[in-house]
């Protein structure tokens, strides 16, 4: 590994995190908080890249395994430390979480993926097995998780109790681990487009994977430390701008999508739309495939009280969105006019959320 490499922002931007939340200025002031967030989007992006290295290093499938437990990773530890911060008020936390990460996700990263393409290419082709394999696991533990807990009578609200949330949460690994074996062994074809090239990755040497590895750790670990220490100014700016609370789930859901993002878009313009269906759809999957059964154990064991089902509106929210993507992915090709509904979509729920 060539020393040089070593001052790329993936190496320096985490040392810059852990040297800054280490002098305790993080919580002095707006500028300091500013910069405190500046450097805890850096580290999110630099985790996700050397995530991709060790998954270059190991292959597949464990390299698709590493990516996904490493953004639920980050999303579950900022879940848990802003609830263990904010007490009995942060209880919908994990619920507003989610929820805005797939809103976030089939809305907004489709939604431009789709428009992007459409502008650029007119239509873009993609493989409809891959998108109705996406769904049908998505659907299930959406449901599962989102809409059934408000209609179950052992307790009363929006809640499971925990022999509920112990079968819910192993329902989801089980949809999640069958759907990973399905995308990676038994039918891989079905998640490849024949005359889309796939990107050539060099392999990484076994010393740059163990630095990779190690700086890994260290982002995910100062991700969860500055965000811990910036919860308090998160919520003070929402309740600054009159909003409810659910609007830190969905800052908390864009910061941890923003890599995915990114690149789902990029595919998209390269007339990749398989690739970015991939990345998009597979984030979703994995978000709430992964999170809820992730922070429910921790709710178990600390006893901590965890809201999941969703209000009126944003069921009706939810169906909209999911009915929208299962027909604009139903025909295997896309256009503008897809793209352009579900960003309308998006638009709708972050104005319904600010005004509720």
């Amino acid at each position: 590994m060539k020393l040089k490499e070593l001052f790329h922002y993936t190496y320096v931007f985490p040392v810059l995190a852990v040297v800054y939340y280490l002098s305790g200025v993080v919580a002095n002031g707006v500028v300091y908080e500013v910069i405190a967030g500046l450097l805890l989007t850096s580290s999110v992006l630099s985790a996700v890249h050397h995530a991709e290295v060790v998954a270059h290093k190991v292959g597949e499938p464990f390299g698709t395994i590493i990516l996904a437990l490493c953004i639920t990773i980050i999303e579950v530890a900022l879940i848990i430390s802003l609830m263990v911060a904010g007490g009995d008020q942060a209880i919908t936390l994990a619920r507003d979480t989610v929820f805005a990460a797939v809103m976030l996700i089939l809305n907004g990263i489709l939604g431009i993926c789709i428009l992007v393409g459409g502008v650029k290419y007119y239509e873009q082709f993609f493989a409809r097995t891959s998108a109705t394999t996406y769904l049908v696991s998505i659907v299930s533990i959406l449901v599962l998780t989102l809409v059934l807990p408000n209609f179950t009578s052992s307790v009363n609200g929006p809640f499971y109790n925990q022999s509920q949330l112990t079968f819910v949460s192993i329902a989801c690994l089980v949809i999640y681990g069958v759907f990973l074996m399905v995308q990676t062994v038994r039918h891989r074809n079905y998640f490849i487009m024949p005359d889309e090239k796939e990107e050539e990755h060099y392999l990484p040497s076994l010393i740059k994977t163990l630095v990779s590895f190690t700086f890994l750790i260290i982002c995910l670990a100062i991700v969860v430390l500055m965000a811990k220490g910036l919860s308090p100014a998160i919520e003070s700016m929402v309740q600054s701008f009159g909003a409810p609370k659910s609007l830190v789930g969905v800052i908390i859901a864009a910061v941890v999508l923003l890599p995915e993002g990114m690149a789902a878009i990029r595919a998209a313009r390269s007339n990749q739309i398989q690739s970015s269906l991939n990345l998009a759809l597979g984030s979703a999957l994995a978000s709430i495939g992964l999170t809820i059964p992730a922070v429910s154990v921790v709710c178990i064991l600390y006893d901590i009280p965890l809201v999941l089902g969703l209000d009126k509106k944003d069921i009706i929210l939810l169906s909209l969105s999911v009915f929208i993507v299962m027909l604009s992915l139903s025909r295997g090709k896309t256009n503008i006019l897809y793209g352009t509904v579900l960003l309308v979509n998006l638009a709708a729920y972050i104005f319904t959320v600010i005004v509720p």
